[in-house]
C-alpha cells in the first residue's frame, strides 16, 4: 500500500521557501547523556500505547528508528522497564484514529499505563475545520477517560497562512488536555520544525536524527505523565 505524504502540520510546508538559505543544524545527540546517566532497568514493566500517524508510525526511517521504539530505549537507559508500543498510522486523521481507537485498546494484552495521543497534522493538510478535529479528539480522550486510561496528548500548530482559524486549532489541545485532565507537550515539533537538517527531503517528516531530537525533547514529559509504579 502506497503511503501518503501526510502527517505533519503544514508549518513545515513553510520550509519549502527557505531552500538552502538556512544553515546546517546538528542535531541533539541524547544517546551520549543517557549512556553517561544510564541505570539499570528495574521494576515492573511499564505498558505505553503510542497512536499516532507517520510520525509515530515512521515514514521512511526503520522501525527501530521510529519514535516509538527510540523512546522505549532513552527510558529504558533512565531505568524505566518501558515498553512502547506502536500504533502510529500513516495518513490518520484524528476522524480515522477514533474510528479505530476501540479496537486498538480492545487488542492489547493489557491495558497501557500511558497513552500518548498524537494527531492533528493531517487534518490540517486536508482543511478540515478546527471545530471537528476538536470534536474527534475530545470523543477519543472521553473513551480513554472511561478506560481510566491517562493520556499524554501531543499537540500541534497550524501555519501563519491557516488564516482565522489558526487560533481556534492552536488553542484546542490545550483546553482539551485541561478539561479531560490529559498531560500535554504543546508543539511535539517544537524542537525542530525550524531545523532544516532534521527533515527529509518532503519537508515533511523528520529525519532519524530529527526522531532523536524529538525523543530527546520530549522524554522528560513523558517519564513524567506515567504514573508512579505501584
Amino acid at each position: 500500500m502506497q503511503l501518503r505524504c501526510l502527517s505533519m502540520v503544514p508549518v513545515f510546508l513553510v520550509l519549502a521557501g527557505c531552500g538552502s538559505a538556512a544553515p546546517p543544524v546538528e542535531p541533539v545527540d541524547t544517546s551520549t547523556t543517557e549512556v553517561a546517566s544510564e541505570q539499570p532497568v528495574m521494576g515492573p514493566e511499564r505498558r505505553i500505547l503510542a497512536f499516532g500517524n507517520s510520525l509515530f508510525a515512521g515514514y521512511n526511517v526503520d522501525i527501530k528508528d521510529s519514535y516509538p521504539s527510540k523512546l522505549e530505549n532513552s527510558l529504558r537507559a533512565k531505568g524505566i522497564n518501558a515498553r512502547v508500543s506502536n500504533a502510529g498510522v500513516s495518513g490518520d486523521t484524528t476522524a480515522a484514529g477514533l474510528q479505530r481507537l476501540n479496537f486498538t485498546l480492545d487488542a492489547q494484552e493489557a491495558k497501557p499505563e500511558l497513552f500518548i495521543l498524537e494527531l492533528g497534522g493531517n487534518d490540517l493538510l486536508r482543511g478540515i475545520q478546527p471545530a471537528e478535529t476538536r470534536a474527534n479528539i475530545e470523543a477519543m480522550l472521553t473513551e480513554l477517560n472511561a478506560r481510566d486510561i491517562p493520556v499524554l496528548l501531543m499537540g500541534m500548530r497550524a501555519p501563519p497562512n491557516f488564516g482565522e482559524l489558526q487560533a481556534d486549532f492552536d488553542n484546542l489541545y490545550a483546553s482539551l488536555a485541561a478539561e479531560y485532565g490529559a498531560e500535554l507537550v504543546p508543539f511535539f515539533m517544537e524542537s525542530i520544525y525550524d531545523k532544516p537538517a532534521l527533515i527529509q527531503p518532503d519537508r515533511i517528516h523528520p529525519t532519524e536524527d530529527g526522531i532523536e531530537t524529538l525523543v530527546g525533547a520530549t522524554v522528560a514529559a513523558v517519564q513524567a505523565a506515567l504514573p508512579k509504579a505501584e
